[in-house]
């Protein structure tokens, strides 16, 4: 069944699910500043608004934009930042 996850004093909040293959996310984030990290792979996908990223050791940034995927590896670390409400999908495994 589904299991709901909130994080930040509710500014992030996420129902997870199991895909066919592997387990998953669906999630929203209010404007703000975020540091999450990773046991496991993760693809996340930006399904409405954008997402600024910075990737455990990476020295710059990048924005993805609705529809966009992006990949964080295992046991790491990434900074969010988004601007206004934004909602995601995200894979683990």
């Amino acid at each position: 069944m589904f299991k709901t996850n909130e994080y930040f004093d509710g500014k992030v909040k996420s129902i997870a699910f199991q895909t066919d293959t592997l387990p998953a996310t669906v999630g929203v984030m209010a404007a703000g500043n975020y540091v999450f990290n990773t046991a496991d792979k993760e693809t996340m996908t930006v399904v409405s608004g954008a997402m600024t990223i910075k990737l455990s050791g990476e020295t710059e940034s990048k924005t993805y934009q609705a529809g966009e995927s992006f990949e964080v590896a295992a046991n790491s670390a990434f900074d969010v930042s988004v601007k206004g409400d934004t909602a995601y999908l995200c894979v683990y495994g």
